[in-house]
C-alpha cells in the first residue's frame, strides 16, 4: 500500500461547461421517460376503469339507469 495521497485537480472551464450540457440532456432524457412512464399509467388506469364500469353496468342493469321521480 502506497502512503500516497491523492490530490484531485479542479476541472477545467471546459470539462465544467461539457457537464452542465450533459447534465441538462440527461435530465431531459430523465423526464421524458417519466412523462411517458406517467402517460401508460394514466391510459392503463382509464382502461381498467372503463372496464369495470362496464361490468358493473352488465352485472345490474338497473344501476346505470337514471329513475324518473315518482309523483
Amino acid at each position: 500500500m502506497s502512503n500516497h495521497i491523492s490530490e484531485r485537480r479542479p476541472p477545467t472551464a471546459a470539462e465544467r461547461e461539457a457537464h452542465k450540457v450533459f447534465r441538462k440532456a440527461e435530465v431531459k432524457v430523465a423526464l421524458s421517460e417519466h412523462e411517458r412512464a406517467q402517460q401508460a399509467f394514466h391510459a392503463n388506469r382509464e382502461r381498467l376503469k372503463a372496464e369495470r364500469l362496464a361490468r358493473e353496468a352488465a352485472a345490474n342493469p338497473e344501476a346505470g339507469r337514471k329513475r324518473k321521480p315518482e309523483r
